[in-house]
Order: C-alpha cells, then sequence, then structure tokens
C-alpha cells in the first residue's frame, strides 16, 4: 500500500453498500458521530482467508447500535457478504477487518440526531501483533489514572466509539511510560480491563479474570473461557481487587486485535511468562487457523 496514513492507501473500502477507493472513503465535517461519538464499531481478523467468529461480530455490532438508539440498514447476512468481499477486493486472507456504523451528517446537528442516515463501512489491512515483540516476552502494563463507568451512566455493553476516550489518553499515558497497555480499575475499585483487551490471571493452576459486568465481554475472552473449560482447567469469574495483584503467577490479556498476549508487568508487579500462558497463547493460534 502506498502512504503511510490510513487515509492514503491503496485499494478498496465498502461504503453503504458499495466498493469504493480507499482515498476516497470520506464523511463529511458536520457528521453526527464527530461532534456526539454516535458511534460503533468491530474489529476482526481473518485466518487464511476466514474472519474469527465474523457472525457473532456483526450480530454485536448491531446489539451496539442498538444500545446507542439506532438502527444498522443492513442485515447480519449483508454485513458478512460485503465483508468477505473486502477481503476478495483486497487480496486479503490475513488481515485486520473494522467494520463501523455511525450518525451521518443530516438535518440534525444539536444532541438529537433521529432525522440523520446511519452510515456504514467496513475496511480491511494487514496488521501485525497488537503489542509487537510483547506477545513473545509479555507486555508491561500502567495502571490507568480513569476508571471504567457505571451501567448507569453509559451504555458498558456496547462497543461504542465514545466508551474508547479515556482508553485513547490511558494507553498515550502508558506509552510515554515505556508501557504496551493500560490497566483499567472499575467504578467500585475491581480490576476491570485494559484499553482493549480484556485480562487474565493464574494462581495455583487456576484461572482468574474480572467479572464482565461492567465492561465488554469480548469474544475472544468467552473463547479462552471455553477452551480452558474444555481442558477442565478451573476459571473463577469474579471481583479482583487490585491488591490481589501482588498473589498471582501469571497474566495474559485477550483480545481480537491482541489475540492472547502475555503480561510480564503491571505496575510495581510481576509475572513469569509460564507454561499456562503459553499453552493457552498456542492453543488459540491453532484455534483460529483451523
Amino acid at each position: 500500500m502506498a502512504g503511510t496514513g490510513y487515509d492514503d492507501r491503496d485499494g478498496k473500502i465498502w461504503l453503504d453498500g458499495q466498493m469504493v477507493d480507499w482515498r476516497s472513503a470520506n464523511v463529511h465535517v458536520l457528521s453526527h458521530a464527530l461532534h456526539y461519538a454516535s458511534s460503533v464499531f468491530e474489529g476482526e481478523r481473518a485466518y487464511n482467508g476466514n474472519i474469527f467468529l465474523s457472525r457473532q461480530h456483526s450480530e454485536r455490532l448491531h446489539f451496539s447500535a442498538g444500545e446507542l438508539d439506532f438502527q444498522i440498514p443492513y442485515t447480519v447476512d449483508e454485513l458478512e457478504i460485503a465483508k468477505a468481499a473486502v477481503l476478495k477486493e483486497n487480496g486479503l486472507t490475513d488481515a485486520y477487518v473494522r467494520a463501523v456504523a455511525w450518525r451521518g451528517a443530516g438535518e440534525d446537528m444539536g444532541v438529537a440526531s433521529a432525522r440523520n442516515p446511519v452510515r456504514v463501512a467496513i475496511a480491511a489491512w494487514e496488521w501485525g501483533s497488537y503489542y509487537g515483540d510483547a506477545k513473545f516476552k509479555g507486555a508491561k502494563i500502567d495502571i490507568a489514572k480513569w476508571k471504567r463507568p457505571s451501567p448507569e451512566t453509559i451504555p458498558v455493553h456496547a462497543k461504542a466509539a465514545g466508551l474508547y476516550m479515556i482508553c485513547t489518553t490511558s494507553k498515550h499515558a502508558a506509552e510515554a511510560k515505556g508501557c504496551s497497555d493500560a490497566l483499567f480499575m472499575d467504578y467500585r475499585g475491581y480490576v476491570a480491563e485494559c484499553t482493549g483487551a480484556n485480562i487474565f490471571f493464574v494462581k495455583d493452576g487456576e484461572v482468574h479474570t474480572p467479572k464482565a459486568d461492567v465492561f465488554l465481554n469480548g469474544l475472544t475472552r468467552q473463547t479462552v473461557i471455553g477452551m480452558l473449560q474444555e481442558k477442565q482447567i478451573k476459571v473463577h469469574e469474579r471481583v479482583i481487587m487490585p491488591e490481589e495483584l501482588e498473589s498471582f503467577e501469571q497474566c495474559w490479556l485477550t483480545g481480537t486485535a491482541a489475540e492472547v498476549t502475555p503480561v510480564g508487568q503491571i505496575g510495581d508487579y510481576n509475572f513469569e511468562v509460564g507454561a499456562l500462558t503459553r499453552s493457552v497463547s498456542d492453543d488459540y493460534e491453532a484455534l483460529v487457523r483451523r
């Protein structure tokens, strides 16, 4: 691909039902989503030409839109056809796929936007390991100053653009300290998740992960829990207090972009990149390429 920015590349993007040149996939500056965050999205990965959990991602995009009080004008089946077409059009087999839906420019330009059209786009590109070499040696994680919000304040189970505002600022702060990511506590002070990934811990051969009651229950998270249970490894989905971090032996992150990434350090706490972590990472890699 030519160019270095995501706006200046060769290829095609599916936009509102049509395949358009990459550089022509533009929106108006008065699009509602740009001003009021009325946007939802999905991050997906294709392996050997197949998007892992593709339909579940399309279904969640519809769910997220509903949580933000708008409807996507394409069915799940139509989105599935479009994603496959994007991969084919761009000659991609192993790729990251981004589907996004948002309220565009229209008659409304205040907080309310019921009369504005809903726009949808799907793009795909080659994207390697989300955390670079941390996937092999263990990521270094900062602790964010922000907290994941209460479900009484925002639709916490939607994959919505506005929920990532504190993720961006927290990741910037982490990177400035030489870290790969940042760990959030939730509004109650419990361990929650990282900026774009769920988190797991190991203690005495059993796995512990925060209960996904105030943050996104990731599809990769659900997949890994199922894999562990199939191997008869006990998984505790529960409240985890920050002071417990000292007692855990291993740690890893999960997410479509992150896949399964070992963690070597969170703040002042260190973790072994142990056998179980390696096994989960290898098993996940085998599963997505099956």
